[in-house]
């Protein structure tokens, strides 16, 4: 290589490092979530094992109370085929076992049960007004009482879908008071000072939202299908207790 070309690409080559900024040995790490999580305050931290406690519980209930409707659901749906398809009751009432989860089996069986207890076993009697008051009363309140049963665990979502914002929401705030303190008490605005107390605050109120947001929806679509189940059981209590009038044909 020529000499003069050599010295001049070694001048530029200096010139560049020269321009270049000198690392600052004081800069600050990236934040990450989880460091921030790890070294939070610990009113924070208190707030944010609440709100996971809350979310997880809210999971479990959400995933067994699909189960237990769609079981009743289901089985439901074949006693009461069942029921319009029975001769009398003694002979739906033989297959009464391949029904447990079924609301509606137990309405039944509650009917039957009290029809027995006025014929005495006997088969075509028919039953007088007062009797047939009693057994429609009592098929009622059974069906009442499914209605709590399928209802069961669903306030623990409305209380983690109403409560879990404002528990988020006391995170956020103590985290940005505990960000102006810092700035108080260091005379130092800059943002590395406020910047990772201003972002564990934000994340409690993240992790709230979280918490709430499935245990709202759950809760509606629970509700609704309670519902819509709970007319039904309401009209059926009616059907047995009509048929138990007449001595269960």
């Amino acid at each position: 290589m020529h000499p003069h070309l050599e010295a001049s690409l070694s001048s530029a080559a200096a010139f560049f490092q020269a321009v270049q900024p000198a690392p600052d040995p004081g800069a600050l790490p990236k934040l990450d979530p989880v460091q921030l999580v790890l070294h939070a305050s610990v009113p924070v931290k208190a707030v944010l094992v609440i709100l996971v406690v809350f979310s997880v519980a809210c999971w479990l209930v959400i995933g067994a109370k699909a189960l237990h409707l769609s079981r009743a659901r289901g089985e439901s749906k074949k006693f009461v085929g069942a029921f319009d398809q029975a001769k009398n009751f003694d002979e739906l009432a033989q297959g009464l076992t391949a029904f447990r989860g079924s609301p509606f089996a137990r309405i039944f069986a509650v009917g039957y049960d009290e029809m027995n207890r006025f014929t005495r076993g006997e088969r075509g009697v028919v039953l007088t007004d007062a009797q047939g008051t009693h057994v429609e009363s009592a098929t009622r309140r059974a069906a009442a009482q499914e209605v709590t049963h399928l209802e069961s665990w669903m306030a623990l979502l409305g209380t983690i879908g109403s409560t879990s914002p404002f528990i988020g929401l006391f995170g956020t705030v103590y985290g940005i008071m505990d960000a102006f303190l810092s700035i108080g008490n260091q005379q130092n605005a800059n943002l590395p000072v406020v910047a990772p107390k201003i972002a564990e605050a934000l994340i409690a109120t993240a992790i709230g939202l979280v918490a709430a947001i499935p245990a709202v929806m759950a809760y509606n679509y629970f509700a609704r299908r309670v519902g819509q189940l709970a007319d039904i059981m309401e009209g059926f209590a009616a059907d047995v207790a009509a048929r138990a009038r007449l001595g269960g044909i």
